[in-house]
């Protein structure tokens, strides 16, 4: 078994198979030996696990879950994508919104639910430049949407 997929069932995640996109983009894309993810939300089995916005209903806590949930999705996306996880050289980028009641201003630990996970799946592999965004609004009311850029081999 793959590295990645090991770590994964360690921890005991599945990864689901990639939704259909809702509009007209493909969920990834490689560029010379790097792959762009589009944007990802936190659906589990098609159904959003959490709603709304972060300081306005959503804790910290699930808003944590909710971009863990969304690099769940992200890591599916990129095995569909490449067939190996164990293609992926390194992480490059994360690019995270996180929808922000006004006043909410602690994005970072709520996107470190994915960041954490990268880490976990992958080691010192995992390790990314990042940036996390407050967002008025999302998609679908999606608390967190996440892209991602991997190098791979």
């Amino acid at each position: 078994m793959a590295i990645a997929e090991e770590k994964l069932q360690q921890l005991g995640i599945v990864l689901e198979k990639v939704p259909v996109p809702v509009a007209e983009y493909v969920p990834a894309k490689t560029v010379g030996s790097l792959v762009y993810t589009s944007g990802c939300d936190c659906r589990v089995d098609g159904v959003l696990k959490y709603t709304g916005k972060l300081g306005a209903g959503l804790s910290i806590e699930q808003g944590y879950d909710a971009a863990r949930q969304v690099m769940i999705n992200i890591i599916s996306v990129l095995k569909e994508h490449l067939g190996d996880l164990d293609r992926i050289k390194q992480v490059v980028k994360m690019l995270a919104f996180v929808n922000s009641a006004d006043g909410f201003v602690e994005q970072p630990y709520v996107i470190n639910g994915a960041s954490e996970l990268l880490v976990q799946v992958f080691g010192e592999k995992g390790r990314h430049a990042r940036a996390a965004i407050s967002a008025n609004e999302l998609p679908f009311n999606t608390p967190v949407e996440i892209e991602l850029i991997v190098e791979i081999e």
